[in-house]
């Protein structure tokens, strides 16, 4: 009876991290390629960028099931969840399954060298071939994206579960002694009211991200005007 309680296990940090990382990655990769959007997508481009640094700190200091050590499965027990799965069997975990953690590692990884190649892009310090492999990293990104909300789908129908749902309450089924003792509400309206505070700023003054080359020619422009 216990393992069908309903237990928080998703702190609010972690979840306005998930959705806020998914409007900033869709935003971004919509307005790659539009010249009119630019400033959108460099903005939605450093917003991603801090939010994987507060992900990485909170992997370390974070509640239970948001920490990496809670969810560094090894090949071998990715292939067991994989085959649990074929055996009609599947492995239940409160947190990140096995195949479902490579997805989150992956998605940070690449979405910290898409970020970091965008940003060296974008204030010219390399050449044509670091453009292009900005949009290489992007373009896997989405991938694994796609693989990852095909997990997710799968998922819910093998376990039963609306895990959409949990990235939005925060709970799902499970005994409980292995829920978190509460939200971290703070951290994550300081988290949310970062990310709006920089979008309202770059709204106010968009010129602050703009590359080096750009501020330095305003800059020459605004001496000679006086």
């Amino acid at each position: 009876m216990t393992t069908n309680m309903k237990i928080l296990v998703w702190d609010l940090p972690t979840r306005a991290f998930h959705w806020l990382l998914a409007a900033s990655f869709t935003g971004a990769f919509l307005t790659a390629d539009s010249e009119r959007y630019r400033d959108l997508h460099v903005m939605l481009g450093y917003t991603m960028l801090g939010l994987i640094a507060f992900r990485i700190l909170w992997g370390v200091i974070g509640t239970r099931y948001a920490r990496f050590a809670s969810f560094a499965f090894g090949p071998r027990r990715v292939l067991a969840y994989l085959g649990s799965i074929l055996r009609d069997g599947p492995e239940h975990h409160t947190g990140h399954n096995p195949a479902g953690s490579w997805a989150i590692y992956a998605l940070l990884l690449l979405g910290l060298a898409a970020g970091l190649s965008g940003l060296l892009a974008y204030n010219e310090l390399g050449g044509e071939w670091l453009s292009e492999t900005h949009e290489v990293l992007a373009n896997a990104m989405l991938g694994i994206v796609v693989i990852h909300l095909s997990g997710v789908i799968a998922s819910s129908l093998i376990h039963r579960e609306n895990l959409p749902r949990t990235m939005v309450d925060g709970r799902k089924r499970g005994p409980a002694s292995q829920g978190i003792r509460g939200p971290r509400t703070a951290v994550g309206v300081m988290l949310v009211a970062a990310v709006l505070a920089f979008w309202i700023g770059q709204t106010v003054d968009p010129g602050s991200v703009q590359p080096a080359p750009a501020r330095v020619a305003v800059a020459h422009h605004h001496h000679d005007q006086d």
